[in-house]
């Protein structure tokens, strides 16, 4: 298990920061490369490759069923948002779907106000949950596996995250839908996007708010990261948004950012057959929580959150800033 982490970190080389307002981004830059072919969701989805239904006529919430169409696997990230039927979901952890199979996956409800047919399937609307949900949600995601040997979240949690950040950003909608906030603050991510680049050989990125660590994700190969940067992207940037503020206390040093890199080697890690191919692995320190997804002992996905960013107290500012930003427009 080692092994596998450490070859797969030490062929990571960290990029120049791109900075813009009070975020900043780290590119992750590797030569490293699965020889393994797969359809990212949107592929799937915009290619009528995969069908995304609820379980049965009547539905279950933290279940969804995945049927793959096509004769290549496909790999789902934490954090997609599937919207329609029921309710609009976003996935519990990453998951790498066979070819031509069917598969129940976990996940979480990020629209609490609806539970009524909209469609028969669900689509994607290309986002991730944004960044502290995901951290929130791969902490609640360890607890189960460890307690419960299940992917399940904490539902409740995830409807609090949700209701308080669309009241703060004046996105509160009838189902209460998380979708609302990004619509709502479409021109700022459109700001801060055009200060945020894709690098050669880049296969993922930290993230900074408010010179704090927010976290990162990084892939297997960068062809991965490209399809989903501008979304990956958007889901860090909706944080700083709602977290931003006007004072900066310090720059972030380079010590700082390979320190975090260090936690993710070292981080206790406990293995599990994933949802369905491949191995779920979860990380967990006194600094970070985290997950990876390995296949045939090669490292597809690695996303690892600072836990202040989980419990509210520190790394985000949240608790000083976010009375702050109610409706603001800048």
């Amino acid at each position: 298990m080692e092994n596998l982490f450490q070859d797969y970190f030490s062929k990571l080389a960290i990029g120049g920061k791109q900075s813009y307002k009070n975020m900043a981004v780290f590119p992750l830059l590797s030569n490293y490369s699965i020889p393994l072919e797969y359809l990212t969701l949107d592929d799937a989805v915009s290619q009528e490759f995969i069908d995304v239904v609820e379980v049965d006529e009547g539905g279950h919430v933290p279940e969804l069923k995945v049927k793959n169409k096509s004769p290549l696997k496909i790999l789902i990230i934490d954090g997609e948002e599937l919207v329609g039927a029921k309710q609009n979901r976003i996935v519990n952890t990453t998951i790498l779907v066979k070819e031509e199979s069917t598969v129940v996956i976990p996940v979480s409800c990020v629209e609490r106000g609806r539970w009524a047919y909209n469609s028969d399937k669900f689509g994607s609307k290309q986002r991730f949950a944004h960044s502290r949900l995901r951290a929130m949600k791969a902490q609640h995601v360890n607890e189960s596996l460890r307690n419960r040997r299940s992917f399940d979240s904490d539902q409740g949690a995830i409807w609090e995250e949700i209701d308080n950040k669309a009241r703060r950003r004046g996105a509160e909608s009838a189902s209460m839908e998380m979708g609302n906030i990004y619509e709502r603050d479409v021109p700022h991510l459109e700001k801060y996007a055009k200060h945020f680049k894709l690098v050669e050989n880049q296969v993922g990125a930290i993230f900074v708010i408010n010179d704090k660590i927010a976290g990162m994700d990084s892939f297997g190969k960068a062809d991965t990261f490209a399809k989903i940067h501008e979304k990956l992207l958007n889901s860090y940037t909706l944080d700083a948004i709602d977290w931003y503020t006007e004072s900066q206390s310090k720059e972030i040093s380079d010590k700082e950012i390979t320190e975090f890199l260090d936690h993710g080697i070292s981080a206790k890690k406990e293995s599990r057959a994933s949802v369905q191919l491949g191995t779920d692995y979860r990380l967990q320190s006194e600094k970070v929580t985290g997950f990876s997804l390995a296949y045939e002992n090669q490292v597809l996905h690695f996303s690892l959150f600072i836990k202040d960013a989980v419990t509210n107290q520190g790394a985000s500012g949240m608790g000083r800033f976010s009375h702050r930003m109610r409706n603001r427009d800048w």
